[in-house]
């Protein structure tokens, strides 16, 4: 396993942990995702796997090699982990290719062509920051810790202040930047699409402990909790046979007519469909339609109840 976190605890207050007892595993190459809510420790994680935080107790393996344990304790400098931060801090008086190769190891220097390359920098290596654009000065900052092959890449919110115009471009070309050069990332958002689009697994965090680990059609589909299944999208509460159980949005179909019907609050326009907020027996739900709908107008709609979700009762306050 190329990464692998045991028992791991953080605290400033031992009465309050930050992270209690946190495990996972990462393979070489994976994209895991860290989700929650802000507050919840997500960099600070990522500080305890840097090194630019102690932890309390547990320990930290990264490609067979101890990072921390109660016996180690590994400095940042030699942990071999690259780093991109949200707010590309680039050298203002470097050019761009500068930036990258600024205090870069001899042996490392051959893969600069093509780390340009595959960045497509290679004809703004002689720009200065002030001159790029959002999307290649992040290019720029993953070119910079890429060149150096760490053994994990930790992003903190890199898609944060990009415009929306760009922003699906460059995640998929960071994403097929990462996948081409095998790097193991760990990547903190509090975008959801970001983790569904780019995650090959999501860690969901809560209470400083871990809430689930799967894959993001696992974790949609089949959530451990009910802050797992809202933090990944609005769920619909619908009753059967005394319980409740919740349903996704996407999962509801219009139909001519059915047992169950709604009455429409709100009709927006997202692009090429219609979401749709609706009343339920005095619980507000949401859908999605092609085509406008009249507010108070009366609908009948559908689903499968194997996409039906079920939590025990004491979950419910989640919602």
């Amino acid at each position: 396993m190329h990464l692998k976190v045991e028992k791991l605890v953080k605290f400033y207050n031992k009465k309050e942990p930050l992270i209690s007892s946190l495990n996972f595993e990462v393979k070489k190459g994976e994209i895991v995702s860290f989700l929650g809510e802000s507050g919840v420790g997500k960099t600070t994680f990522l500080k305890c796997i840097s090194g630019l935080e102690k932890i309390s107790s547990g320990s930290i393996t990264l490609n067979n090699k101890v990072l921390n344990s109660p016996e180690t304790f590994v400095s940042p400098q030699k942990r071999n982990i690259g780093f991109v931060f949200q707010d590309y801090p680039l050298f203002p008086h470097l050019t761009l290719e500068e930036n990258i190769v600024f205090n870069l190891e001899k042996k490392y220097i051959k893969k600069l062509e093509y780390m340009l390359s595959l960045t497509n920098l290679k004809s703004l290596t002689k720009r200065y920051p002030h001159e790029l654009s959002g999307g290649e000065q992040q290019r720029a900052c993953i070119a910079r810790a890429l060149i150096r092959e760490p053994d994990l890449l930790l992003l903190d919110e890199p898609f944060s202040n990009l415009d929306i115009a760009i922003k699906h471009s460059i995640i998929d070309e960071i994403y097929q930047i990462i996948k081409a050069t095998e790097t193991t990332t760990i990547l903190v958002t509090h975008d959801v699409n970001d983790s569904l689009n780019i995650a090959d697994k999501i860690l969901v965090f809560k209470a400083g402990k871990l809430q689930q680990y799967d894959n993001p059609v696992e974790m949609y589909c089949r959530p451990a909790n009910c802050y797992c299944a809202k933090i990944l999208g609005g769920v619909n509460k619908y009753q059967k046979n005394g319980e409740d159980f919740y349903i996704r949005a996407e999962k509801i179909k219009i139909e001519p007519v059915s047992e169950i019907s709604l009455i429409v609050k709100k009709s927006l326009f997202q692009g090429k469909e219609y979401i749709i907020t609706a009343d339920y027996n005095g619980e507000t739900w949401s859908l999605f339609s092609t085509n406008p709908l009249k507010k108070e107008e009366k609908i009948f709609i559908s689903f499968d109840d194997e996409d039906l979700i079920y939590f025990p009762p004491h979950c419910h306050n989640y919602f």
